[in-house]
């Protein structure tokens, strides 16, 4: 498979088959061509794009389908979760009404009443409140987002369920009761799953057949145990050894004590509906207080929806602050305003979940790093564009010029997140949030970037704030853990002393859920 434009083929003679009830999970670096593999499945590929050799889904050739038979394929026959549920959401539809309007789609001769009734089954089925209902996607954390994408790919108990990276913004508590209930789904109907991921462990955990992919081409395919102790290709030798260090823990030192960042029972709470007397509100941050040191990485850690990407949105003036306060440096935000209040916001960056989706699709590299630059008045063109380069360099893209010109789209997950780390830096910030920013990386790439993140942290004196719904890498990685809960911090301390000694059932239930490797033989 090549795309248009493209003189190397995406996917370059791939040979895989998957029977009636099978699990089989594909992994593999990121940009090796696992997404890619799904699209070719159903079709979704963009217009002049060679697809050659033989392929079919339940018996029939996607690629000689009508479009009214290609619908139906999509959906019924073959389920897809996308990785990135913002961006397949329509912006436009409340919670329940994705559900409803893809059953009406596919079974218009059915009632309304059934129709409702079946949406409210799948978001009880997916762990969503009823009362979101009404909510709209941007109103949602990114596990409930994920979630949604979720029921609509199991709405209608298609044969196939291909998900892509399903589990990356979920806890691990919550991914395991998403990949139970797409198992238990493929028990009771017979279906399929291709579960295309990154993470070696949850891949091993819920398939027990592996196909592992480099460069568009499937290297090794077999039962999953023999490829988690004893892969025979250099590619999942690295895979397997970067998933036992991030298991492992990572070195750092000592950080200093000097106070950077300081939060003083601060509140953020969401509407959610009420009457006209009487407002409901959601507390998503409810009376949180924890001080970030300079050289510090402190670890947040909470299930999906507990209020982690909340209070990030809210240090960096994303959310609206109920109350409390928020100090940097020892001034506090809420009382600053204008030049000072601006000023004091570059010390405060942000580095997001999603890569592509926080950077413009339009906008070149160079034209991304440098824009923050500009609109503070820090530097002149030619002089944004020198440290545009510079900051490249400094995240590892060399040479920078090589990456200035290019578009988001043109890299990897792992070189977007590295630009988005170079932007976040072009300020000089102190403090630095990373919000579940390697969860949709590979084990390799993570490794990597979190190597990159502790090297920056040390040259710079950085304070990271690091979110993450993985105590594995919290424990590993973070100096300290905080461990967040329904808006209120219920535990905090070492990292590997919370995940070696919990505390608090909410702790425990992640030390239990987190999956691990088989021991190498």
């Amino acid at each position: 498979m090549r795309y248009p434009h493209s003189a190397d083929w995406s996917l370059n003679g791939i040979n895989l088959s998957i029977e009636g009830g099978e699990r089989v999970a594909v992994v593999g670096p990121s940009g090796c061509g696992k997404s890619t593999l799904a699209k070719v499945i159903l079709q979704l590929l963009p217009k002049g794009s060679i697809c050659n050799g033989s392929l079919l889904v339940a018996e029939q050739d996607p690629r000689n389908l009508t479009k009214t038979n290609l619908r139906k394929l999509r959906g019924e026959t073959v389920g897809l979760v996308f990785q990135d549920p913002m961006t397949r959401l329509n912006p436009l539809l409340s919670t329940g009404h994705h559900l409803l309007d893809t059953l009406k789609n596919h079974r218009p001769k059915s009632s309304r009443a059934w129709r409702y009734e079946r949406s409210l089954e799948l978001l009880k089925q997916i762990g969503i409140s009823q009362k979101r209902f009404n909510a709209f996607p941007h109103e949602l954390s990114g596990g409930m987002r994920q979630r949604l994408a979720i029921a609509l790919a199991i709405a209608l108990k298609p044969k196939l369920i291909i998900a892509d990276e399903p589990t990356t913004s979920l806890d691990v508590v919550i991914a395991n009761q998403i990949m139970a209930e797409l198992s238990d789904l493929c028990d009771q109907l017979g279906s399929s799953l291709m579960l295309i991921s990154h993470d070696l462990s949850i891949a091993g955990r819920w398939c027990n057949r592996m196909a592992i992919i480099s460069q568009g081409k499937i290297i090794e395919d077999g039962k999953s145990m023999h490829l988690l102790t004893q892969p025979s290709s250099i590619i999942g030798q690295k895979l397997l050894s970067a998933a036992r260090e991030r298991e492992g823990g990572i070195l750092f030192q000592k950080p200093y004590k000097k106070v950077l960042l300081e939060i003083e029972n601060l509140r953020c709470w969401h509407s959610i509906g009420g009457n006209f007397w009487e407002t409901e509100w959601q507390k998503a941050i409810d009376g949180v207080s924890f001080q970030l040191f300079t050289g510090e990485c402190l670890g947040l850690v909470g299930r999906s929806g507990c209020g982690k990407s909340t209070l990030c949105r809210s240090l960096v003036g994303l959310n609206s602050i109920r109350g409390g306060q928020v100090k940097i440096q020892g001034r506090s935000l809420l009382d600053l305003k204008g030049k000072n209040l601006k000023d004091a916001c570059k010390s405060i960056q942000m580095v997001f979940q999603d890569p592509f989706a926080s950077l413009n699709p339009k906008m070149t590299i160079q034209e991304a790093i440098s824009d923050p630059i500009l609109i503070h008045n820090q530097l002149n063109k030619d002089q944004a564009l020198q440290k545009s380069y510079d900051l490249l360099e400094q995240v590892g893209l060399k040479p920078a010029e090589k990456y200035l010109q290019r578009l988001p789209s043109e890299l990897s997950g792992g070189q977007q997140q590295r630009v988005a780390i170079a932007r976040a830096l072009a300020l000089k910030p102190k403090v630095l949030i990373c919000d579940e920013s390697v969860s949709m990386l590979d084990a390799y790439i993570q490794a990597d970037i979190l190597s990159l993140l502790r090297k920056l942290q040390i040259k710079l004196g950085l304070g990271i704030l690091f979110v993450t719904h993985d105590l594995c890498i919290a424990s590993g990685f973070c100096h300290r853990v905080i461990v967040l809960d329904k808006g209120k911090i219920v535990e905090q301390g070492p990292g590997n002393k919370l995940f070696n000694n919990p505390k608090t059932d909410i702790t425990k239930s992640f030390v239990a859920a987190s999956p691990k490797l088989p021991e190498a033989i």
